[in-house]
């Protein structure tokens, strides 16, 4: 009998890159075990980019909500695509683990896949999809305030990542009414002071916290107290510079509950009154006669509403009493619905993206 001939099925290396490079990270993460090339490749920086840059160019990144709870303490991913079709409550991630384990830890921000956390000793930068992590000491400099704002976005000038803190003080007998600014940049490992602005900011008891990172800026709803105007505070990591952008005419916030978030590509405000929701956007950056109010709905007599995200054909993917995941349509319509805690007094949540970026020039902390 003759023998058979096998054949070896072969692919040009360019070409098994290209089928990577369109895989989901978990797989990827996975599909590192196949081979000592598949690892190599895996854990290039470049591959994580070009897996990245490819993602967001094709609008297939996987936008995920990742929720802490300190009490008890527990962590949960949730794929809110997937999950706001299905109107059941979601498990902590087993295979998740925090930094560091005590709290009070605060989410500070999220950017291209990785989360922001601070603690009372130390900052982290952490990469949920990875594991990968570092740790960063707090600025040497010491200030006795009473608040601290943070920001954490990209600089695509420098291929590096900023944490920005602006700190003041409540106290009325304080002679110092000046805000404080500092950077840290995760290349070159440093704290740096930047000149002070010329006058004070605050933060009103239900301002939104968190830093927004958008078009290369972060982002701060404050109260100018020269001026008692609310004003949006911009802080641009590539220039290094803070503006100030008004809001709309027509926007009141102490009326209402409202947060500062980005709207399909506008930076949006959204306010909820009387189970009113109001979602405005500003169509020109930086030009306040842009302002647009796009979206009025009602949703009734609901805990407090807080949007995180707007998917490709407009739905609204946000937070409802601090403990659920809601998905409305532009006309209000619920569309799906899930719980991640009992305790919204113990629990933060933010959006970030899957990637398998790690930080520039450093290793990952033990």
């Amino acid at each position: 009998m003759e023998k058979k001939k096998t054949m070896t099925l072969y692919l040009p290396s360019e070409l098994i890159t290209e089928i990577l490079l369109r895989l989901p990270v978990k797989s990827l993460i996975c599909f590192k075990s196949v081979c000592k090339s598949w690892f190599t490749l895996i854990s290039d920086p470049n591959f994580a980019n070009s897996h990245f840059q490819l993602s967001e160019s094709t609008q297939t990144t996987r936008s995920r909500i990742l929720s802490i709870s300190a009490i008890p303490s527990q962590i949960r991913s949730i794929d809110f695509q997937a999950l706001l079709n299905d109107n059941h409550s979601v498990s902590p991630n087993p295979n998740l683990s925090l930094p560091q384990s005590r709290f009070p830890l605060n989410i500070e921000g999220s950017c291209r896949g990785f989360i922001f956390l601070n603690c009372n000793s130390h900052n982290y930068i952490w990469n949920p999809s990875t594991g990968f992590y570092k740790k960063l000491l707090l600025s040497p400099v010491k200030y006795n305030f009473s608040s601290y704002l943070y920001g954490f976005g990209y600089d695509r000038s420098k291929d590096d990542y900023l944490l920005v803190s602006l700190s003041y003080d409540d106290r009325r007998l304080l002679l110092d009414k000046s805000s404080h600014l500092e950077i840290f940049s995760i290349r070159d490992n440093t704290w740096k002071k930047l000149e002070d602005p010329p006058f004070r900011y605050k933060s009103g008891y239900n301002y939104p916290k968190l830093g927004l990172f958008f078009n290369g800026a972060i982002h701060w709803f404050l109260y100018r107290c020269d001026s008692s105007v609310n004003v949006i505070v911009t802080f641009d990591l590539m220039e290094r510079k803070l503006l100030d952008m008004l809001l709309p005419d027509a926007f009141i916030p102490y009326l209402a509950d409202f947060d500062l978030w980005v709207f399909g590509e506008f930076l949006s405000l959204c306010t909820m009154r009387d189970g009113i929701v109001e979602i405005w956007v500003m169509k020109e950056y930086k030009v306040h006669s842009s302002w647009t109010r796009t979206l009025i709905f009602y949703i009734g007599a609901i805990p407090y509403f807080s949007p995180i995200y707007s998917t490709k054909n407009g739905d609204i993917i946000g937070t409802i009493g601090g403990t659920g995941l809601v998905k409305y349509n532009g006309k209000g319509q619920l569309l799906g619905h899930c719980s991640y805690c009992e305790d919204p007094r113990r629990s933060q949540v933010i959006m970030y993206t899957e990637s398998l970026l790690s930080l520039p020039d450093n290793k990952q902390e033990e």
